[in-house]
């Protein structure tokens, strides 16, 4: 649909939309809900007779919305009255009014009869519709269908925008936490160098000399366990994926979602590895910046 491609917004997957189109034989109003849904289902809602354009309908809302429950109220009004046909069944009628009347006298009832109570006959009335011409019709609800996905589209584009303003924030302050993690991993094997000799030499006394090359194994295996230089890199790559894909033009929230999952599990290992308490307060600050981001995600189309 015109006017709402290629602007590079993601969308969320949240939204109203109201259309409306009067014609010379058809008043269309549409109204479409769009809700959170892991993959596309669309519901529609409209007069049975006119069960036959369902598929074009849903084709036209699945070209602009890729994911989501989607709820469509179609409504119709008939505008050219020559359109209805009423008849009424008289034969019904009279053998309902005899019906009635002869029950009135059998149970002694006082009232008249009513109009109301033969309109409660069922079949007594029926509302015929002319031959629809299906193209007319069709091309009649297409226009009000087309300004009810207009609607909603930049309705979910809104709301697109400010969760993706809000998920860059956030991985922007992921960004400057992973920076604190690498300057303090430079820190950890010295600090664990010192702190071991210095427990060494509590325990053995200084007079004892230590073996230089035991020590420096420990050293290496320990510095080899804690390095988590490779993880921070991948933490870094994902950021920039997620960055790259918020501006692709077509449905991410599935791609995102993957991404989180990546993100948590190499954030996961650094804690894993870092025995080091403030390396471990700031995998806890992105972990918890990185569910708040999940939870926008999904939200994302």
């Amino acid at each position: 649909m015109e006017g709402i491609r290629g602007d590079n917004l993601i969308k969320s997957m949240t939204g109203f939309g109201r259309g409306e189109y009067l014609g010379d034989s058809y008043n269309f109003k549409i109204e479409i809900k769009a809700v959170n849904n892991r993959y596309s289902d669309i519901s529609i809602r409209m007069p049975r007779y006119m069960n036959f354009l369902e598929d074009k309908i849903k084709k036209e809302i699945k070209d602009e919305i890729g994911r989501g429950r989607v709820d469509v109220y179609i409504n119709l009004e008939y505008i050219d009255e020559s359109s209805l046909n009423i008849q009424v069944d008289l034969p019904l009628a009279k053998k309902s009014m005899e019906a009635l009347e002869n029950l009135t006298e059998e149970l002694d009832l006082k009232e008249n009869i009513r109009i109301s109570e033969l309109m409660n006959v069922s079949d007594l009335i029926k509302i015929e519709r002319k031959i629809l011409d299906e193209d007319e019709l069709w091309e009649s609800l297409k226009k009000a269908l087309r300004e009810a996905v207009d609607d909603i589209v930049q309705m979910k584009k809104v709301e697109g925008n400010a969760l993706k303003i809000d998920m860059l924030n956030r991985l922007e302050l992921i960004e400057s936490t992973i920076f604190e993690i690498e300057k303090r991993a430079y820190f950890v094997v010295d600090e664990y160098k010192d702190k071991l000799e210095e427990r060494i030499e509590d325990l053995l006394g200084s007079e004892i000399k230590i073996d230089d090359e035991r020590l420096a194994n420990e050293i290496v295996i320990y510095a080899d366990k804690s390095d988590v230089s490779e993880e921070l890199t991948r933490l870094k790559s994902h950021i920039d994926q997620f960055r790259n894909i918020t501006k692709e033009d077509e449905p991410v929230g599935r791609k995102l979602d993957f991404l989180i999952q990546e993100l948590n599990r190499e954030t996961n290992t650094i804690g894993s590895k870092s025995s080091d308490i403030e390396i471990t307060q700031n995998v806890v600050e992105i972990k918890s910046e990185i569910e708040k981001i999940r939870e926008q995600v999904q939200n994302v189309e």
